[in-house]
């Protein structure tokens, strides 16, 4: 066994309430029926943080993102309380990368400045699409003209590292209205883009009444003309659905994929932790239901399991053949506690078949890899 080191630490607060329920939409989110408990859930969010402050291991918090659900559903006030929770439970770097996700509606544009004073320093909009008719079938209650508000708005505000989310593949959109889309969002000069082809998944209203999606050919040629589009305007491609400017790459969502460690707080949320000491990397989970969760006669922690030797590669290489560039080869050792040598042999066998790229001191996919990264991480 190799020396298990303990990687950098990130929060993760869920919140899990929306205005209402998208039909693609597999998360743990509630469309909102009356009053939002925001106080109790608040309270709930800080004593789930104490009671995990233990986690930390001397570590501090190298980024915090609130997500959801709409997290800007909430107060900037209640975003504030969390924050200076976790400053005082556990200690927030200096610098760190403070994520909010936000929708462009009216009712939470008018509270970016505030969450800006509250400590939110990079703002994630929800889009998904400028086009009406394509937001309507997505379910998504703002409209393609309110969505550039948001982001002007943002820029008011003073954030000046903002994400947007962005889906390709939408019922029934043709590759001009796909690119039309990438085109408004480049205008709008992102710091981050995040563009990923919408998936239809169990257990949501789309799973159970398919949509008209486009047919492979229009798939292929959105994907190649957004690309393209997307690189010309400056944006470099650093994960598979992830785009930025220089210095712009999500930090937090960095550290998922290098295989850090990230507590998780709120209802249904999930973490992974490193235990060097017990030489023991857990996955953790919560209590999903909100009502459970801030129930006090209840336990925040549902589930708690050990990764298994057998696991970890497949745990390790999901997450950082996402990368364009991979990560050290070192990492693998460090972050599993496993010799490399257990996995040398598939990986050698992959690099002959120019599935993963030639440089001994990085473990990274080829492009040939990560356009069937399925099938390369059946390997493991």
């Amino acid at each position: 066994m190799a020396k298990l080191e303990t990687p950098p630490l990130a929060l993760y607060i869920h919140i899990p309430w929306c205005v209402k329920k998208c039909p693609y939409c597999d998360f743990n989110s509630h469309g909102v029926s009356g009053e939002i408990p925001e106080t109790a859930y608040v309270e709930a969010l800080i004593r789930d943080l104490e009671t995990d402050s233990h986690l930390a291991q001397g570590r501090k918090l190298l980024s915090l993102f609130f997500g959801g659900g709409t997290p800007s559903l909430f107060s900037p006030a209640s975003i504030e309380a969390v924050i200076e929770a976790a400053d005082r439970a556990i200690g927030i770097e200096a610098g760190a990368e403070i994520t909010l996700e936000a929708n462009p509606g009216t009712f939470e544009r008018e509270k970016f400045r505030a969450f800006r004073q509250a400590g939110v320093n990079r703002l994630s909009i929800g889009i998904q699409s400028f086009n009406d008719q394509h937001l309507q079938a997505l379910g998504r209650i703002h409209s393609g003209a309110e969505a550039i508000e948001a982001v002007t708005a943002a820029r008011e505000a003073g954030f000046s590292n903002m994400n947007l989310d962005l889906m390709h593949g939408l019922p029934q959109q043709t590759p001009p209205q796909a690119l039309a889309d990438i085109e408004q969002a480049i205008q709008l000069q992102p710091d981050h883009l995040s563009w990923y082809q919408l998936t239809v998944e169990p257990n949501t209203r789309f799973y159970s009444a398919p949509p008209i999606l486009p047919v492979d050919e229009d798939l292929e040629a959105i994907q190649n003309e957004g690309l393209a589009a997307i690189r010309e305007a400056g944006l470099t491609q650093y994960e598979i659905s992830a785009f930025a400017r220089p210095g712009r790459p999500s930090r937090h969502n960095l550290n998922y994929w290098g295989f850090g460690d990230y507590i998780a707080i709120g209802a249904g949320a999930h973490g992974k932790l490193t235990v060097p000491e017990q030489n023991r990397i857990l996955r953790t989970n919560k209590t999903r239901l909100p009502k459970d969760y801030l129930n006090k006669d209840k336990r925040f922690m549902a589930g708690q399991r050990e990764l298994s030797a057998e696991e970890l590669p497949l745990e390790f290489f999901m997450n950082a053949l996402r990368l364009n560039q991979g990560v050290p080869k070192d990492w693998f050792s460090q972050r599993t506690g496993l010799d490399f040598a257990t996995v040398a042999p598939v990986w050698e066998t992959m690099m002959a078949e120019n599935l993963v790229q030639t440089d001994i001191t990085r473990l990274a996919a080829s492009e040939l890899g990560q356009r069937f990264l399925n099938t390369l991480l059946a390997r493991f």
